[in-house]
């Protein structure tokens, strides 16, 4: 069993490495469900873990279809991870129509290679799941990461053990979204996977003894700017315990 811990920080990255997780995928802005990572965060979290650590390549939040100058800089995102050491990208685009797109994915792998390539959630917003599973197999993609085309893999699980029979070895199947250590049995035991996706992260207080409570850097975190959400090791060790 592989256990992936979704990160955003270097600290987040020991946690997940002290609890016993084989690979992090390095993220910034969570809040939007993870958008790529600085080059500087790359590198000093390669620099201070010895698991794998895959860099989520996104440009920004909300939908999966992207321009050309965000595809540009998709490339670019690419090249540099490779640079910093990473040891696999995390990756989705769409067509306007729902379809996985094809031609500039595979554009990104071989701008990756030999990295591994990890197809990430953008396949839970595609239009038809047998269809999206066919085209990443026939990309030679390693791994789709779903939570099953639903919000959370409670709700997807029988779409990802349908995956998991279809794909028949031939792609990794990742379940992730929502697993924690009171579910992951039951996951694991109704989907099939091998490989499993979670946060782990518990709220810590901000070490600022100043506090203006008048003014807020972002909406999504009134009103609570003084706290943070940050990956604990002994949480990352209980989801895994609870499973072994």
């Amino acid at each position: 069993m592989i256990f992936e811990v979704c990160i955003d920080s270097a600290e987040g990255a020991l946690a997940a490495q002290a609890g016993g997780a084989q690979r992090v995928e390095l993220c910034a802005n969570l809040v939007e469900g993870g958008t790529t990572p600085s080059l500087g965060m790359i590198q000093t979290t390669r620099k201070v873990v010895s698991i794998d650590v895959n860099v989520i390549i996104r440009p920004r939040g909300g939908d999966f279809f992207y321009s050309a100058l965000e595809f540009e800089g998709i490339c670019q995102d690419i090249l540099a991870a490779r640079q910093a050491g990473a040891n696999g990208v995390v990756i989705g685009l769409l067509l306007t129509d729902g379809r996985i797109d094809v031609s500039r994915t595979r554009q990104l792998i071989e701008l990756a290679r030999p990295l591994s390539v990890t197809f990430h959630r953008a396949f839970d917003m595609c239009r038809d799941v047998d269809e999206g599973l066919e085209s990443l197999v026939e990309l030679g993609v390693d791994r789709i990461l779903t939570s099953g085309k639903k919000a959370s893999v409670t709700e997807g699980a029988s779409c990802i053990a349908h995956l998991v029979r279809k794909s028949s070895g031939r792609i990794k199947i990742m379940a992730g979204g929502g697993i924690n250590a009171s579910n992951i049995t039951n996951i694991v035991a109704a989907t099939g996977v091998d490989e499993v996706h979670f946060s782990a992260r518990k709220v810590v207080k901000s070490p600022m003894t100043f506090h203006n409570l008048d003014c807020f850097m972002g909406k999504a975190y009134q009103p609570n700017e003084y706290e943070q959400k940050s990956t604990d090791a002994n949480l990352v060790h209980e989801v895994i315990a609870s499973l072994r």
